[in-house]
């Protein structure tokens, strides 16, 4: 089985590869794809050397799936093409999720709507993706009247030039800045850039994503995002009110027995999710989990996640495993 790897020398490229090795995909050729500058340089996969090409010859190669993390703009112009081609692209930029002709999947929880007419799939933001893993047996069971989410994100989530910025900092070195600020020692309460209505593009993403994925548009929800200078995953605090009331020993055990997610709630010994937890981890940590005080039948809890890994190239794998599972490409 042919797979391409589109924006294969980024972060997050680099990860799509590091995980289908992991998880033993069944590859029979990588096809390496990245900007005309990297055409020719040399990726290592299980053990063989691959050497990057641009989009023409990937889609001459005849791949089966191309797993896109290549930017929103490279993912409208050549997405179509591949998948006209007969080749099923799962996306990873914004640039397909709010399109209401292509799916926006969860694997956990809505791989089932697929059908192997769907050439373009999108991977959802990797801060909706964490909140909604925990978040969708709990509607489903009490039903999310409004969700308030504040977000603390990796700089991993801005890519190299972030993480370069954060080292450089550290070590008193002046260098190119991916931020408008510096990030150590710092919190910057704006991810991506400001809209109209005063929020930024990663909180609109949020509140439009996760009522697309658990297929709700009543759900209300406010985000405030912020990068913090952290490298392991992002973390959420989540202030969600349900329709119907719940117990917290019920909640505690419905998560904990949700596919993909792990509780860590045990304040008397100082146990809750941290990004230092998630890191090259595929799994979703919730814990900090009480009731809000303030108000009846909501709940407030600390979600973290690997930003790279479930938050982006995992997902999109488990995505490209369904469908080969299923018979969809």
């Amino acid at each position: 089985m042919k797979i391409a790897v589109v924006g294969a020398t980024g972060l997050v490229g680099t990860k799509m590869m590091q995980i289908l090795e992991e998880r033993n995909f069944p590859v029979t050729e990588l096809i390496p794809v990245a900007s005309e500058k990297s055409v020719g340089k040399e990726i290592s996969f299980k053990g063989k050397k691959y050497a990057v090409v641009g989009m023409q010859t990937a889609i001459d190669s005849k791949p089966v799936i191309a797993l896109f993390s290549a930017g929103g703009g490279t993912s409208l112009e050549w997405a179509p093409k591949f998948a006209a081609a007969g080749i099923t692209v799962i996306d990873n930029s914004s640039a397909w999720r709010m399109d209401a002709t292509k799916k926006l999947v969860v694997p956990e929880i809505n791989a089932d709507t697929l059908t192997a007419e769907d050439k373009i799939i999108a991977n959802p933001n990797c801060s909706t993706i964490q909140m909604v893993m925990v978040l969708n047996p709990l509607h489903k069971k009490y039903k999310i009247k409004r969700i308030v989410v504040s977000t603390y994100q990796s700089v991993t989530g801005t890519g190299v030039k972030a993480v370069t910025q954060l080292m450089n900092e550290r070590k008193g070195i002046k260098g190119e800045m991916a931020y408008p600020y510096p990030i150590d020692f710092n919190a910057i309460p704006q991810i991506d850039v400001f809209t109209d209505n005063g929020y930024t593009k990663e909180e609109m993403k949020m509140v439009n994503e996760t009522r697309k994925i658990m297929g709700d548009n009543s759900i209300r929800l406010t985000a405030t995002t912020v990068r913090i200078p952290v490298m392991g995953g992002h973390s959420e605090s989540v202030n969600v009110e349900f329709e119907n009331d719940f117990d917290l020993n019920e909640v505690r055990t419905l998560l904990e027995n949700t596919a993909g997610v792990i509780v860590i709630d045990d304040i008397k010994n100082l146990k809750y999710p941290m990004p230092m937890d998630a890191h090259e981890k595929d799994e979703v940590f919730v814990g900090r989990l009480r009731r809000d005080e303030s108000q009846d039948k909501t709940l407030n809890m600390f979600i973290v996640s690997d930003n790279l890994r479930k938050g982006a190239a995992t997902n999109a794998v488990q995505i490209a495993e369904y469908l080969v599972k299923n018979k969809l490409c």
